[in-house]
């Protein structure tokens, strides 16, 4: 259970992040306000109040970066204009659980076991919940449009996590205390975080893989701004980089070293377009998944070989993690447009029974199995949305015209919307990310726009 210090650091946060504001250019803060407090507060440490989606570290930085920035500092908020299909996808992640909740007040009976209906009073909630949830989106999408915002994201990434090294080596020798001893509690199962023969680090974290997905952010940022800024001196981010490889190598996480084989040649050798071209595909294969999937296409006895080849508990893993995607998916064919909802009702059960050992680790089966596949459709839409829209206006501009950075950014981006498949690392940063870029190709298209009008001669 959290302790005191636990819940007196996410009401001491927005005291934090005002201070942030008040002392460095507003980018920098904006930025840090979001990472900083996914990476310092509590995991799982709320305050859940009736009627109210549970106040954490994702909602109440949110919250105080809007306020702050809204009502203390008077700026605006990208919320509308732009992209009519991102308006509608936007519209539809607020609104869409409302018939989720709507079309769930009934109960739900598996043999001996009854679960609750949704009450109607949570509609309210979910609606509140998910607009809280997109506040960095729309705080990125206006401020952080520019190469320069996206330099100070991948600035603030190899710092964070250069800093975020000295207590993940701690953890990797010691083994995952830090949020034991400062905050009383541990987020998650200690045993998942023991791997070949060590410790996964966790720090306050939800999860080692959390930490380790991090980990390569920062590996990625560190490279691509050595890319960047090469003939000017970058040199000492080539270091960072190599530093941060090593200690991701140290998170002895397999997925993860995967996704940075792939990576680490597109950040330090593919071209600008390539770049974007990569991380839209990447996308385009996630939105696509479930479809893929649900239709056997996905070679998931291939994938469970090649896992076993590396260690057998892995396979292991890998399978029985499938297996739960297949009677999930089940399971979610039965109310397939706005799904179960949640209180269990998702989770697929034992007729007989009614019990159910089902775990359920991959974002986008959550997403489905709860909200169905508008759910899906919209928060894939809005995550990867951004890369399709840079990819596909880019092919207008000169090479020189892209942002390095933005590039670099779009591959984070895709990478962690290719780890919402096994795992579920969707955080405040991703939205972040998703917005800044979402921005940036917005403002790629009102350039093209202004060149393409016709120039007046006046007499």
């Amino acid at each position: 259970m959290p302790n005191i210090l636990a819940y007196a650091a996410l009401i001491a946060w927005p005291a934090v992040a005002f201070a942030l504001f008040r002392t460095l250019p507003f980018e920098r803060a904006l930025i840090w306000s979001i990472l900083g407090a996914y990476l310092l507060l509590p995991p799982v440490a709320e305050f859940d109040f009736p009627l109210i989606p549970p106040l954490d570290k994702s909602s109440i930085p949110n919250l105080a970066a809007f306020l702050i920035v809204t009502l203390a500092l008077g700026r605006k908020v990208a919320i509308f204009g732009g992209s009519p299909t991102v308006g509608a996808l936007m519209v539809l992640f607020v609104v869409s659980p409302v018939a989720t909740t709507l079309l769930n007040a009934d109960p739900l009976v598996v043999g001996p076991v009854v679960v609750p209906g949704i009450p109607i009073t949570d509609a309210l909630a979910e609606v509140v919940k998910q607009t809280i949830f997109l506040v960095p989106f729309f705080l990125a999408r206006r401020h952080l449009a520019t190469p320069a915002a996206q330099r100070e994201i991948l600035l603030a990434l190899v710092l964070a996590g250069l800093a975020y090294s000295l207590p993940m080596l701690i953890e990797i020798r010691l083994s995952p205390q830090l949020n034991i001893w400062i905050y009383g509690f541990f987020p998650h199962a200690f045993d998942q975080q023991i791997r070949f023969g060590g410790f996964r680090p966790v720090v306050f974290l939800e999860h080692g893989l959390f930490v380790a997905f991090f980990a390569l952010t920062a590996v990625v940022a560190a490279f691509g701004l050595w890319r960047a800024e090469r003939s000017a001196g970058g040199g000492a981010f080539f270091l960072y980089g190599g530093y941060l490889a090593a200690v991701l190598v140290l998170c002895k996480t397999v997925g993860v070293l995967v996704y940075a084989a792939a990576a680490l040649p597109l950040t330090l050798f593919a071209g600008r377009r390539t770049q974007l071209l990569a991380a839209a595909a990447i996308a385009c294969v996630v939105i696509a998944y479930p479809i893929l999937r649900g239709a056997g296409l996905i070679p998931v006895e291939a994938m469970v070989e090649r896992a076993g080849a590396i260690q057998e508990e892995r396979a292991e893993s890998l399978a029985y993690r499938l297996r739960n995607e297949g009677e999930v998916l089940a399971h979610a064919r039965e109310r397939p447009i706005f799904g179960w909802g949640s209180f269990g009702r998702n989770i697929a059960r034992d007729p007989v029974t009614g019990e159910s050992g089902t775990v359920l680790d991959g974002r986008w089966i959550i997403v489905i199995s709860i909200f169905g596949w508008c759910g899906y459709i919209v928060e894939f839409g809005l995550l990867g949305l951004p890369l399709i829209l840079l990819a596909w206006r880019a092919r207008r501009v000169p090479r020189d015209g892209l942002s390095p950075y933005a590039c670099v950014v779009a591959l984070i981006l895709a990478f962690n919307m290719f780890d919402l498949l096994p795992n579920s690392p969707l955080t405040p940063v991703t939205w972040l990310l998703a917005g800044a870029l979402l921005g940036y190709a917005e403002s790629i298209a009102r350039r093209g726009a202004a060149a393409r009008q016709p120039i007046e001669t006046v007499l």
